[in-house]
């Protein structure tokens, strides 16, 4: 059983990124910029937003983080995207989810400019990863791909198993692993909350990619020996055994699933490390497009 090590991936990355942007610099050449729109105190985003600022750094890209209190209103918010679209220095911009109740989201995703949606959620991007052209792939699933190609991990002709069918992950695996190249020609079962005998299809599967948010969700009896695991779930649960009082654990039963696993990611550890990873590979893929068009 191999372990699917994305924090060491990530690193990887990360290092290969601050290579790249240390040769701009060398050319005289505008670093990558990056941008973060935070809404409210949520403490997750707040310490998400937080991480994405110190990767920034740690590659050598600039970075600009916009807070705006809970109250904000949907027409404030989309004055400040106007603002940073508009902003000729800012390569690639997010808008930290999930918003406050009063604005929709939907209309938030679609004022970001495409050319600077590196979180690659507009429709225009999601569109043209459907149709297998060149564009933002969402940071968790290009993260996934990234993992999967890294360790070589076989996808041609297996049938891949994705549990959960957000827009964030579970959609857009579905159709990256059915894509005519690696990693991806599988053949590609997407299950959800109305799915009728579960256990059956997740027993098949080849490869599960599993992004329910529900902990311990797949356990050792529902997958076949040698099964591929790719847990995106994280939860917080109560272990006051811990310093913390709680632990961080996956959708996966770990220490049982990873007996007949033969490759599986850890949480934490695994695709977590990732998004970040990706999202600053999308801003240097935005920050290299507007340089060749110009």
């Amino acid at each position: 059983m191999t372990i699917l090590d994305g924090k060491k991936v990530s690193e990887d990355i990360k290092n290969e990124i601050a290579v790249e942007v240390q040769k701009m610099r060398d050319n005289g050449e505008k670093v990558p910029h990056l941008a973060a729109i935070i809404v409210g105190n949520d403490g997750a985003s707040l310490t998400y937003v937080g991480s994405k600022v110190k990767a920034c750094e740690r590659v050598g890209f600039e970075s600009t983080l916009v807070k705006m209190p809970s109250t904000t209103s949907e027409t404030e918010l989309l004055k400040k995207i106007k603002e940073l679209n508009q902003n000729d220095d800012i390569d690639g911009f997010i808008v930290q989810l999930p918003l406050p109740k009063q604005i929709d989201t939907q209309n938030v995703i679609n004022a970001i400019d495409p050319s600077k949606d590196v979180d690659g959620f507009h429709p225009e991007n999601f569109g043209k990863m459907a149709l297998d052209m060149s564009t933002f792939i969402p940071a968790t699933p290009f993260g996934i791909l990234e993992i999967l190609e890294r360790y070589n991990v076989p996808t041609d002709g297996k049938h891949t198993v994705i549990i959960g069918r957000s827009h964030i992950v579970g959609r857009p695996m579905s159709i990256l692993m059915g894509r005519n190249h690696f990693p991806g020609n599988s053949t590609v079962t997407l299950t959800h909350s109305h799915t009728k005998n579960i256990n059956q299809i997740t027993s098949q599967a080849d490869i599960i990619i599993t992004a329910l948010g529900v902990p311990n969700y797949l356990k050792a009896e529902m997958v076949k020996d040698d099964v591929v695991i790719i847990d995106v779930g994280i939860t917080r649960v109560t272990d006051e055994t811990s310093e913390k009082g709680y632990k961080i654990v996956g959708d996966v039963d770990f220490e049982n699933v990873s007996k007949k696993a033969s490759y599986i990611t850890p949480v934490p550890g695994g695709v977590g490390p990732m998004t970040i990873a990706m999202l600053l590979k999308n801003t240097l893929l935005a920050r290299e497009q507007k340089l060749m068009k110009k």
